[in-house]
């Protein structure tokens, strides 16, 4: 899950899958036509970026473990919608089949990882 010692959420290892694909799913939407700017290209970047300030935000909810599961679970809720927008991106061919499958890999390493975390809550939170 994480490599080295944790200080801040950037030091996750889910975080900075996260964030890299959120930015790769950036510039290849940015060739997606016009008419897609207000649906799939907006809420394929939001929800991409909301798995990172999830993330950021369950980090500071550490001291309540409860919290910090919920917002985890919003980071998962929000990878899996990113994981619909692609699909949907590469059935409408404004990405690339391969490409797509990367990406929704990711999601699949990203999910797991978040599975790990809210299993092992305990271990996250400050007592």
């Amino acid at each position: 899950m994480a490599r080295g010692l944790v200080r801040s959420y950037r030091d996750l290892e889910v975080y900075q899958v996260a964030f890299a694909t959120a930015m790769e799913i950036f510039e290849v939407s940015k060739r997606f036509p016009v008419e897609e700017r207000y649906s799939l290209t907006d809420q394929i970047r939001r929800s991409s970026r909301s798995v990172c300030a999830n993330l950021g935000e369950a980090w500071r909810k550490r001291r309540y473990q409860a919290a910090f599961v919920a917002k985890i679970s919003d980071c998962q809720a929000e990878a899996t919608e990113t994981q619909i927008w692609l699909e949907f991106a590469v059935k409408c061919q404004y990405l690339d089949a391969e490409v797509g499958r990367d990406f929704y890999r990711n999601y699949d390493q990203v999910l797991g990882q978040l599975v790990n975390i809210i299993k092992n809550a305990s271990h996250w939170t400050i007592q």
